[in-house]
């Protein structure tokens, strides 16, 4: 797999941990320049995004680049135009394996790099677990509310609200919410995006299909909803959003969600949506102090 390819999953997986807007503004146009000596060298389009990336992402891109590759990696952010981009790019190994026919093997090596995809029910990406999940003193209080609820140990936290910047773990954490309960208590669970949830209820509408819209999202006994700050200012959303939370409330079934704020910090939000989301537990996630990086 050459380094085009392994920033290609490296974003992939990126994406899934911020919000859609920030993504194309600081990432979209970026790629490897090279690899040597375990450094990535990535390219940025211009002087401010190269400058945005080191300071606000690079913790999140090294920690991506080292999941996928399988070894500790460091990384230099370059001002690069993109016209100048090899697709020759030098081939990476991994880390030696067990046997030489592995080592020998193309799909051994794939096997290593490539991501499993998303549950096409679930949209649970397998990748993300507690196992990989990195515990501190900045999230010690969201992981241990996330595994109580994951093993179905509690009740109390419903919805669990948990909220962070860019890159620390929230979509992380939603996924391994709903990989655990899936695979210990056998739930039915649903992982989406708020922006996800907006266009499903749009083309439901369109197409005159909203009973199959809330047959989706409220037959569900887990519900977990990335991003969503993003509903804000969206008066039929939220108006739909709000029925749905009652509906899974009232019948016992777990709501967890993630933002980028806690609730009273999300403007242009309905107080009957914002007061729901602070009936359960709100737990904060901190950036990493220098033991846990």
């Amino acid at each position: 797999m050459n380094t085009r390819q392994i920033w290609q999953a490296a974003l992939g997986e990126i994406q899934l941990q911020m919000p859609r807007a920030n993504y194309d503004t600081w990432l979209k146009d970026t790629f490897i320049v090279s690899h040597e000596d375990g450094v990535f060298v990535i390219a940025a389009p211009t002087p401010f995004a190269r400058e945005w990336l080191a300071n606000r992402l690079a913790g999140l891109v090294k920690r991506t680049l080292t999941g996928i590759i399988g070894r500790s990696v460091d990384v230099r952010f370059v001002v690069q135009a993109a016209a100048l981009q090899q697709d020759g790019m030098p081939v990476l190994t991994p880390p030696s394996a067990s046997s030489p026919e592995a080592e020998g093997s193309p799909a051994s090596h794939s096997a290593r790099f490539i991501s499993p995809p998303p549950d096409p029910y679930t949209n649970l990406n397998p990748r993300y677990t507690f196992d990989n999940f990195i515990v501190g003193k900045c999230n010690h209080f969201a992981h241990a509310a996330a595994l109580a609820i994951a093993r179905g140990l509690t009740t109390n936290y419903n919805p669990l609200f948990l909220y962070s910047g860019v890159g620390l773990g929230k979509t992380h954490l939603l996924h391994a919410i709903g990989n655990l309960a899936v695979q210990q208590n056998g739930v039915q669970a649903l992982y989406v995006s708020s922006e996800t949830f907006t266009n499903d209820l749009i083309m439901s509408i369109r197409e005159q299909k909203t009973a199959n819209f809330r047959a989706k999202y409220r037959n569900t006994d887990l519900l977990l909803i990335d991003d969503i700050q993003f509903l804000a200012g969206k008066d039929g959303t939220q108006e739909e959003f709000f029925h749905t939370f009652n509906t899974l409330h009232q019948a016992g079934k777990q709501i967890v969600v993630s933002s980028d704020r806690p609730p009273r910090a999300i403007m242009s939000m309905e107080d009957r949506l914002r007061s729901r989301l602070e009936w359960g537990l709100i737990a904060d996630m901190q950036p990493p102090d220098i033991e846990t990086r």
